[in-house]
């Protein structure tokens, strides 16, 4: 049975699963200290989730990662219904910035996001590196929202 627990202290730890959802270990430290950061285990690890309140009433996923060979089972989907649950009470919405990615962006949608608005050339503005998933390129971030 799957248990998800926010983590408090080292944060640091939980690194090899985080650059699955960012691959640039210095974006993630832009966060990782001011986030809330929840873990989801089933038999062991299987997912984080990074998440910030942007204030306004705005909370902001800036890091979900599932492990690889538990992918499309579910855990990704458990984890952003438990955030929006525990932060439902004080907050109006929820959103995540990702790429244009043919594998990312039917995930958020299905879970009930929706897209908002984009940040022209951020991957090539703010990674060190050319960043692509699903054989494409990176480029802007495209910001998705859903009501809590």
């Amino acid at each position: 049975m799957a248990i998800i627990t926010e983590i408090k202290d080292n944060k640091q730890a939980f690194m090899p699963l985080l650059l699955i959802g960012d691959e640039q270990e210095s974006m993630i430290y832009r966060y990782l200290e001011r986030c809330r950061l929840f873990a989801l285990y089933d038999e062991g690890l299987k997912a984080v989730c990074a998440v910030t309140d942007e204030g306004e009433g705005i909370l902001e996923i800036k890091n979900l990662a599932v492990a690889p060979g538990y992918q499309r089972r579910g855990y990704g989907r458990r984890m952003i219904e438990h955030i929006c649950d525990i932060f439902r009470k004080d907050h109006i919405l929820i959103q995540a910035g990702t790429g244009d990615s043919p594998e990312t962006l039917p995930f958020y949608e299905n879970c009930g996001f929706e897209r908002a608005f984009s940040v022209k050339d951020f991957f090539t503005d703010n990674y060190d590196h050319p960043i692509f998933e699903g054989g494409k390129q990176l480029r802007d971030m495209i910001y998705l929202r859903r009501r809590l």
